[in-house]
């Protein structure tokens, strides 16, 4: 008896296992497709993936249409012939954008998988259809494309993490003032510039060392213009780091700037502010930048526009150009709102400019709220707005609020 009850343990046991196998199989299935699909989605909705191609797609198109002359082509009456043309000239204007190696590749891989040419061996047909040929070389071509993408972006993220170096990761802490600030390059890397430290030596007119607060933006996008953005930072330090005062540290800047401005063309605009931590005094110069606003803490909104041409414009006369600066007293719930241009022309999916007109509307009803959260605000107010477009230049933002 005890022998039969072991057999009925040892029958039973085994009769439960091989039931939940494929119960098991089945959902790991699931779930590893799951995973599969979230990483290659990264999390996106299906409207939020169609989104984002549409504005790739709409990117690339500009891109390419750039080098095809749409004038000859609208001459032609035809409009099929008119739409054929527009194609072939899109499709050149993409292929020259290959090398001529690749150039060739993707030619051959088009007429096997247009024309399927057969092969013929021993009055036998051997893959009569090379259509599969084309497309393993369609598929050999964009591996390769994906190489240099990724090379080029390691190279980037490299060039990005330097650049990150050259501006504060943290705002100073100054007694009665709240810092914040943000930024979203383009590409990878930016031509914006900002910064607020305490000057090592206080000028000749000072008694202790002032803020000095300062938004860049160099003309052009992506690695020239973070470079020559590297060299303006490092000429402000400099100057900053001597006794000069801020005009003189205008005028030191914008001959730096003369001097590797590629003749006026990569020429920077820039806001710089220096501030009497102890009276609350704001001595400023624009330098051909966007406006400032400053919101009063009855709501009134001052644009600080006193200053000069950009840095970097050649001289046509012999006198250099005059950066004159004037002096403004912040008060207690007072708000300074430093941007550049990549804000108020952010475009929306309809060609839509975000502009100034929304800008100013969301800070003058900014509540009494921290420097950061003004600064996520606005943010939000512009991305709420741009949607799934891609970002045309690079976004810069500082916001100062005087607590005390």
């Amino acid at each position: 008896m005890q022998d039969r009850k072991r057999k009925c343990r040892i029958i039973v046991f085994p009769m439960s296992t091989p039931s939940n196998l494929p119960t098991d199989a089945a959902g790991n299935g699931r779930h590893r497709v799951r995973s599969f699909w979230t990483r290659v989605t990264e999390g996106l909705k299906v409207d939020q993936l169609w989104g984002q191609f549409v504005s790739e797609a709409k990117s690339s198109y500009s891109l390419y249409s750039k080098d095809v002359d749409w004038e000859e082509i609208q001459q032609e009456k035809n409009k099929a012939k008119r739409i054929l043309f527009a194609a072939w000239g899109l499709f050149q204007a993409m292929l020259m954008k290959l090398s001529p190696a690749r150039r060739v590749l993707l030619l051959i891989a088009i007429v096997l998988l247009v024309f399927q040419p057969q092969f013929q061996w021993n009055n036998g047909k051997v893959n009569s259809d090379f259509g599969w040929l084309g497309a393993l070389i369609l598929f050999v071509l964009l591996a390769l494309e994906l190489a240099d993408r990724v090379t080029m972006k390691r190279d980037l993220e490299i060039a990005r993490e330097i650049q990150q170096w050259l501006v504060p990761d943290q705002p100073p802490v100054v007694p009665g003032l709240d810092i914040s600030f943000a930024t979203r390059p383009q590409n990878t890397v930016a031509g914006d510039y900002y910064d607020a430290f305490l000057r090592p030596i206080a000028p000749s007119d000072s008694a202790t060392p002032p803020l000095l607060v300062v938004v860049a933006d160099v003309a052009g996008k992506s690695v020239p213009a973070a470079l020559l953005m590297a060299t303006f930072q490092s000429g402000l330090r400099a100057l900053s780091a001597t006794p000069e005062s801020l005009d003189e540290i205008v005028v030191g800047l914008d001959r730096y700037a003369r001097a590797h401005s590629l003749e006026g063309r990569r020429f920077t605009t820039a806001f710089l502010a220096e501030i009497n931590p102890a009276t609350r005094e704001m001595r400023y110069v624009n330098a051909g930048h966007n406006s400032p606003i400053l919101r009063r803490v009855t709501g009134e909104i001052e644009r600080l526009e006193t200053g000069g041409p950009p840095f970097g414009i050649p001289l046509f006369t012999e006198h250099e150009p005059v950066y004159p600066s004037t002096r403004v007293q912040l008060g207690q719930g007072d708000l300074l709102f430093i941007f550049t241009d990549g804000v108020i022309e952010a475009v929306n999916d309809r060609g839509e400019e975000f502009g100034e007109t929304r800008l100013i509307l969301c800070i003058k009803a900014a509540p009494n709220e921290s420097a950061v959260d003004t600064l996520k605000r606005v943010m939000t107010e512009v991305n709420t707005f741009v949607g799934y477009a891609r970002q045309h230049d690079d976004i810069t933002c500082l916001v100062l609020r005087v607590t005390t």
